[in-house]
């Protein structure tokens, strides 16, 4: 057995500000994937994955228990299948903001939900709402909260545009030139980051006035104009919104920052050389980097590996 091959996702922009409906912008990455798979001789880690499964599924039954208006699976088979062995085969990094979960989720929606929404049919935003809401409630599983976009965008495998909670919408964006000078890259902080600790923090900080201000008044402000930027492909003006957007996370964001990466954060802003900023929730994982000159980051950066997403 081996089922269809689901990506992986980096949410562009909109990190902790989708949570207080700024707009994001999410675009699947194909450079990992996952898929359920069984095995005759499992290893350990298809083991450690299987015992995971038996326990999501579960918790699916409880869920399909509690709202079987949002939700009803083949709990039968999907039992069957766990208790033969079967697992998520995937390459996607866990803990790394790109969407480990929210793949796996794709996956069993995919196989097992009954009436299923598909990528076939004329996706409207309703049956968008639907399919973010089933898969947030799904996905709670692994992070206590989730928003339901990285399985939203794994199972879709198109961009996707949050411009509020309620108003999502499939996208197009600008074709990337492969022989474009500036880049957007994945920069690899050697840390495994947790979701749910990044997320109590800013839920804490929520509580402080200032705090909220500096939300609305300028990460919000910027994050949405960078997405217009993108959508539009006026990459010149993007790159200074995303300078702006870096200092904003530097001074308000520090704890979401692997510590040794505040200096070479500032650096960025200080050379222009590039500008850093969250990918996910923070705290490891990945930090997601923006360009105008991919080989000066490099050499800028010549300590770290650098994985293009996105040439302009």
């Amino acid at each position: 057995m081996k089922g269809p091959l689901f990506y992986s996702k980096i949410l562009l922009f909109g990190e902790y500000g989708i949570i207080r409906d700024s707009k994001g912008l999410a675009i699947p990455y194909n450079f990992y994937n996952g898929a359920l798979k069984k095995s005759e001789e499992p290893s350990d880690e298809a083991i450690a994955s299987n015992k995971s499964l038996r326990s999501f599924a579960s918790y699916l039954e409880v869920l399909q228990t509690q709202q079987p208006e949002l939700v009803t699976f083949d709990l039968e088979n999907l039992k069957n299948d766990v208790e033969t062995g079967m697992y998520f085969d995937s390459s996607i990094p866990q803990g790394y903001g790109v969407g480990s979960s929210g793949a796996l989720v794709a996956a069993i929606y995919d196989k097992y939900a009954a009436n299923k929404i598909t990528v076939l049919e004329n996706l409207t935003r309703e049956k968008l709402l639907q399919l973010k809401n089933i898969f947030s409630q799904m996905e709670s599983f692994f992070h206590g909260k989730s928003s339901g976009l990285d399985p939203l965008n794994s199972y879709l495998s198109i961009p996707i545009l949050i411009n509020s909670k309620d108003n999502i919408q499939t996208t197009g964006i600008p074709t990337q030139s492969l022989d474009g000078k500036g880049a957007v890259f994945l920069l690899d902080s050697g840390i495994i980051g947790e979701t749910a600790p990044m997320i109590s923090i800013f839920m804490e900080n929520l509580k402080d006035k200032g705090f909220r201000a500096m939300l609305k008044n300028q990460f919000v402000k910027y994050t949405d104009i960078c997405i217009d930027n993108f959508l539009h492909g006026d990459m010149k003006s993007l790159i200074g919104n995303t300078k702006k957007l870096s200092k904003v996370v530097l001074n308000n964001f520090k704890p979401m920052i692997p510590e040794q990466f505040h200096a070479i954060w500032q650096k960025g802003i200080d050379t222009n050389d590039y500008y850093l900023k969250l990918c996910g929730s923070g705290g490891g994982g990945y930090i997601l980097g923006f360009t105008e000159d991919l080989e000066r980051a490099k050499a800028s950066l010549k300590d770290f590996k650098l994985e293009v997403v996105y040439q302009f």
